[in-house]
């Protein structure tokens, strides 16, 4: 390529990025020109848009019979560009612990996890043993290889015989009346809680697990670990009581003429003759019988 043609390139190609832009002051400095194998050459400029450290305007040019036509202008990363990471499906992205009410996860036709599910042989002994470690009627079923990673899953989790819970445990689960043991196969390891004291309550927990809900704990009520009050006694509010001092007689009543004589001071004069006659008179009464009352 000419140096006048290359020139030429080097115009058009800025003018494109300008365009494709739409702002002068987001181009930066030309960063290199490259001829590609099927004739095309790619010019780059630096991006100075914000977010968009690393990344180059490019643009494609072709040239026939010494004409320069545009091709193609774009922005595009360049070395040390921040990308998105690469995309992947939802059905792959899920996690335990995503689904959320409302949410249906997709169906898996070949998921691992599963094989075809059991139906009745008319061998007594064949649909027994599929009937209790796997149950009729299911399409798909658990494989064993995926038994075995549940199993492995459970067993060293929170539930099982190393946490924390258990280890400060005096008893196991498989003693207490509050276990339930599973069915099939994986009753001989895990079984659930039903005790709602518990914290593992209405989940699978190992046989070897343990809490300290257990029925049969033997733990004994403690005191209070409060320090005593000591009692205070206020002295200045208490009584002296003379137990030596005999006690005072009690006043005698006033007699008739010690009534009398009050009188005649309240009133200052004379008592009537009816009073005077009331405190002359015999205070008791006379009792009259039955015989006299009659003979009267």
């Amino acid at each position: 390529m000419s140096v006048a043609i290359e020139s030429r390139v080097e115009s058009l190609a800025h003018d494109a990025v300008i365009d494709t832009s739409g702002d002068p002051s987001a181009v930066g400095g030309l960063r290199g020109v490259v001829e590609t194998a099927d004739g095309l050459t790619s010019v780059r400029y630096e991006c100075l848009l914000p977010g968009y450290r690393g990344w180059d305007w490019a643009v494609d040019i072709a040239v026939f019979d010494g004409v320069p036509t545009v091709c193609e202008s774009a922005l595009l990363p360049g070395e040390g560009a921040l990308l998105a990471p690469e995309w992947v499906p939802w059905s792959d992205r899920v996690r335990p612990g995503d689904l959320e009410p409302g949410m249906v996860l997709p169906y898996i036709a070949d998921d691992e996890r599963l094989v075809p599910g059991y139906t009745v042989t008319g061998d007594e002994d064949i649909d027994h043993m599929a009937n209790f470690e796997f149950g009729l009627g299911r399409e798909r079923l658990l494989a064993p290889e995926a038994r075995e990673a549940v199993a492995d899953r459970w067993y060293r989790g929170s539930h099982g015989p190393a946490a924390t819970l258990a280890l400060a445990s005096g008893a196991q689960c498989s003693t207490c009346a509050f276990w339930a043991p599973m069915a099939g196969s994986f009753g001989t390891l895990f079984g659930a809680c039903t005790n709602e004291w518990s914290p593992a309550d209405g989940r699978v927990v190992s046989v070897d697990h343990g809490c300290g809900a257990h029925s049969q704990t033997e733990a004994e009520r403690r005191l209070s670990e409060w320090p005593g009050i000591d009692p205070f006694v206020d002295s200045g509010a208490l009584d002296a009581l003379d137990l030596v001092t005999e006690p005072e007689p009690e006043p005698e009543s006033p007699t008739e003429t010690e009534l009398a004589s009050e009188l005649d001071t309240v009133s200052g004069s004379e008592p009537h003759a009816e009073l005077e006659a009331a405190l002359v008179a015999d205070p008791e009464p006379e009792i009259v019988t039955e015989d006299e009352a009659a003979a009267e």
